[in-house]
């Protein structure tokens, strides 16, 4: 099963919320241009939502990894947990979202911090104290984990830190060298422009009013869902359904998507990212697939126990 990290932002550095520099002329001379080309069906676009299709067929709010999540093919995750009400122990790859999305989070919060606290001429300082890691968010789920894979999250977590310090650090010391009288939320907004865990209201779609999306902010808007696992083709509705979500709260297009999988591999943090049109197709797809939800959940219809089940599913117990 991946691990998903849901995020929003404008990527312009070069750490896991960021892109490369071959990256950027990609999206700037590629991606960008395309995508304004692309003619999305206006009815599809997020800011239609009181009008069919987009408009929910039920009064019901649903998170939007519900529906965007498809690693039980029928959906019967979801009519446990909306419909039978069970109630399950997260598993070792939730966990390990939520660490490694604590991880990053705690990061970028410490930096700014540091930077307000310390002042910009005490940058030596904010490196010393970034360098530390800050595992908080694995530390308040250890009572679930054995200690064999509790070092190996923290290990995965510390591996995470070190290059976003490492970016970090390089984006800070460009920004100083290159602004001499720069002040402390000027250095922050230059270097580190991203809101964390910024909150957007999906119930214009049908979605729950309290998304919360990893790292937020606006220019010329693509939605980014970082996530740790194998790809699958369906990642790309989560970014699809943000784009919406966006469009309907700030009625502006959102045309670029962006999955980046991190993995790990001989002590090494690996990135690979994934850009993509959020075109038609997609769009609809997220539409069913909200709309095939929400009627599972009104009408209390058991999709019935998929053929492919994965072994680490949390509710694999119940349906076997």
């Amino acid at each position: 099963m991946t691990v998903n990290i849901r995020i929003i932002v404008l990527i312009w550095g070069e750490d896991m919320y960021f892109l490369s520099q071959e990256e950027r002329k990609h999206l700037l001379k590629g991606y960008l241009p395309r995508s304004r080309e692309v003619d999305i069906a206006e009815e599809l676009r997020g800011w239609n939502w009181n009008e069919p299709p987009l408009v929910p067929i039920y009064d019901i709010k649903l998170p939007l990894y519900e529906i965007a999540n498809k690693y039980c093919d029928t959906g019967r995750d979801v009519y446990l947990k909306r419909v039978e009400n069970v109630k399950v122990q997260p598993n070792t790859d939730m966990i390990t979202g939520s660490a490694f999305h604590g991880i990053l989070v705690s990061f970028i919060v410490k930096a700014k911090k540091l930077i307000y606290n310390l002042g910009v001429d005490e940058y030596t300082k904010i490196f010393d104290e970034l360098k530390v890691p800050d595992y908080n968010a694995l530390e308040s789920q250890n009572s679930l984990l054995d200690a064999t894979a509790y070092e190996s999250i923290k290990s995965k977590a510390r591996l995470i830190w070190e290059y976003e310090y490492a970016q970090a650090v390089g984006r800070i010391q460009d920004v100083l060298a290159r602004q001499p009288y720069v002040g402390e939320d000027s250095l922050i907004s230059l270097a580190l422009p991203v809101i964390v865990e910024q909150k957007l209201d999906g119930s214009f779609l049908g979605l729950s009013r309290y998304l919360s999306a990893d790292a937020f902010t606006l220019s010329e808007p693509m939605v980014v869902d970082l996530k740790f696992g194998p790809k699958k083709d369906f990642h790309r509705l989560t970014t699809t359904g943000y784009a919406l979500v966006m469009e309907s709260v700030f009625e502006f297009p959102v045309n670029v998507g962006c999955i980046v999988y991190g993995y790990f591999k001989n002590n090494r943090l690996i990135i690979e990212k994934d850009f993509h049109i959020i075109d038609d197709e997609l769009r609809q797809w997220f539409i069913e697939q909200r709309d095939d939800r929400m009627r599972m959940i009104y009408e209390s219809m058991d999709p019935g126990v998929s053929e492919n089940c994965y072994d680490s599913c949390p509710y694999y117990g119940v349906c076997h």
